[in-house]
C-alpha cells in the first residue's frame, strides 16, 4: 500500500507556483499527511552556483547550467539526510517546486530537448513524481508579476525567453504525455479557486494511493 506522495509544481516564472504549494501543504497536513516541502535549484553548493549564475554573480554556458542542475536534482533525490528518496521512505508526502519538466523546458530552449530528457533520465528513472502540476500564464503576466514583486530580473525572465520556456514545456508533456500524469490548469484565476482544483485532483490521487 502506498502511504505517501511525491508532487512536482511546474510553471514559468510567477505563475504563482509558491503560493500553490503552500496551499496544498496545508490542506495535505489537514488530511493528516506528514508533508516536506523543497524546491530546486536546491540550497546545496551546487543549488547555490546555480542562483549565483541566475542572479549575474557568475557567467556559465547554458550546457554548463543544464549540467549542474543534473548534478543538484541527483543530490536532490538521493541526499542521505534530506533528500527526496530518504523524505518518502520516512513515510512523508513530498512537494518540490520545480523538477525535471524544468530542465526541459528551461534549457531545452537552448539545446536539442531530446537530449536534455536523455541528459535527465537517471532521475526520472529513480523517481518520477505521482503528480505533475503544471500551473500556465502567459509571459506577460509573468514579467507583470515579476516586475511588481522583485527589484531585479534573473536570468531567463524575458518575455522572448519565456514564451519559448512555456513552448517546451508544452512540448515536452505532449512527448512524454504517456509515461507521466500531468494535470495542466489555468493560473490566470484568484488563487483559492486554483488551489480548490489542485486539491481536487490531489485527493483523488491520495484515495487511489490508498487503495492500492
Amino acid at each position: 500500500m502506498k502511504k505517501n506522495l511525491f508532487i512536482a509544481f511546474e510553471g514559468i516564472d510567477g505563475s504563482g507556483k509558491s503560493t500553490q504549494v503552500k496551499l496544498l501543504s496545508y490542506n495535505l497536513k489537514n488530511a493528516g499527511h506528514k508533508v516536506y516541502l523543497t524546491c530546486e535549484p536546491t540550497e546545496s553548493p551546487i543549488g547555490k552556483l546555480i542562483r549565483d549564475i541566475f542572479n549575474h554573480k557568475m557567467e556559465a554556458d547554458h550546457r554548463t547550467i543544464a549540467g549542474l542542475f543534473i548534478a543538484d536534482r541527483l543530490n536532490h533525490l538521493l541526499d542521505k539526510e534530506n533528500g527526496i528518496l530518504k523524505k518518502l521512505e520516512d513515510g512523508y508526502t513530498v512537494i518540490t517546486d520545480r523538477y525535471y519538466f524544468s530542465s526541459y523546458a528551461y534549457q531545452g530552449t537552448h539545446m536539442p530537448l531530446e537530449w536534455v530528457i536523455e541528459a535527465n533520465s537517471l532521475s526520472a528513472n529513480l523517481l518520477r513524481p505521482d503528480l505533475n502540476i503544471y500551473i500556465d500564464i502567459s509571459p506577460e503576466a509573468s514579467i507583470e508579476r515579476l516586475t511588481n514583486d522583485r527589484n531585479s530580473i534573473e536570468l531567463y525572465e524575458t518575455v522572448e525567453n519565456l514564451q519559448n520556456v512555456r513552448n517546451k514545456y508544452k512540448e515536452a508533456f505532449e512527448i512524454l504525455k504517456l509515461s507521466e500524469n500531468i494535470f495542466s490548469l489555468d493560473g490566470n484565476r484568484a488563487p483559492h479557486i486554483i488551489a480548490s482544483e489542485i486539491w481536487n485532483e490531489v485527493s483523488q490521487l491520495a484515495v487511489g494511493a490508498k487503495q492500492e
